[in-house]
């Protein structure tokens, strides 16, 4: 299984590819469980390998903040704190959807760093582009209105779900944010007199092209091409894709 989702397994040793497999588990959570709890905890490596997880950080007044998420084939570095010394705040991971994840021994994978080039540079790869990734959400937290981060939240969660209908609480999008309820509420019910989406119990249903939601959103306007026609910026479904683009178009 595990030469599916690690891209250096070929250039491993046999040996080295024994230790892998004989200490990598098999663990399984249920949508909302803790998978990580951050702080001088070391639980090794995380790999989705289905499902999805959501890593998030909390702020000093201990509001949830939403990183980045996590789908299958990506690799969750911040757990294995232990290994990984650069990592100097708290990152914290729940599972969104039910979710299987393989666990990679924190001892075994730091052997494996010292020894293979592979896994080094794979690794430091990839901290690289987790951080970025963070430091792209901040850089939005900081310099974005809340309208249009929750705009974006909206058309991520869509394309996420595949669907227009979505399934979160005024709770639940305020807990991404970083935000307070009752504000992320007051936006919303903006979003619902301008027509863009409706408001039910439990949900929220998006009624307005993705087009016309990311007008509202912070990451730059769209742009305009004929008739009915836009082009937007496209959510990319995994954190190693990188932040969003303006590549997709829609009429």
């Amino acid at each position: 299984m595990l030469r599916e989702y690690l891209p250096f397994w070929a250039r491993l040793t046999e040996g080295q590819q024994r230790r892998l497999e004989e200490g990598a588990a098999v663990r399984r959570f249920a949508r909302g469980e803790m998978v990580y709890g951050g702080g001088t905890e070391c639980a090794g490596l995380i790999l989705p390998t289905e499902g999805q997880l959501r890593a998030y950080m909390l702020t000093d007044e201990g509001r949830e903040l939403t990183l980045y998420r996590l789908f299958p084939r990506d690799m969750c570095l911040f757990s294995a704190s232990c290994v990984l010394r650069g990592i100097q705040f708290d990152v914290l991971v729940e599972a969104e959807r039910d979710t299987t994840a393989l666990f990679l021994p924190a001892e075994v994978y730091q052997g494996l760093m010292e020894e293979s080039a592979a896994v080094a540079n794979y690794t430091s790869e990839l901290m690289a582009d987790r951080f970025s990734e963070v430091m792209w959400r901040m850089d939005q937290i900081l310099s974005k209105k809340l309208d249009g981060r929750l705009a974006a939240l909206l058309v991520e969660e869509s394309r996420l779900a595949e669907s227009a209908s979505l399934r979160l609480t005024h709770d639940q999008l305020a807990r991404h944010l970083g935000s307070a309820r009752e504000v992320v509420s007051r936006l919303l019910k903006d979003f619902q007199n301008d027509g863009l989406v409706r408001l039910g119990r439990g949900g929220v249903e998006l009624l307005a092209l993705p087009a016309r939601l990311w007008h509202r959103t912070a990451y730059g306007d769209f742009v305009t091409e004929g008739a009915g026609c836009f082009w937007y910026p496209e959510y990319r479904q995994s954190v190693q894709d990188g932040p969003p683009v303006r590549e997709k178009k829609e009429c």
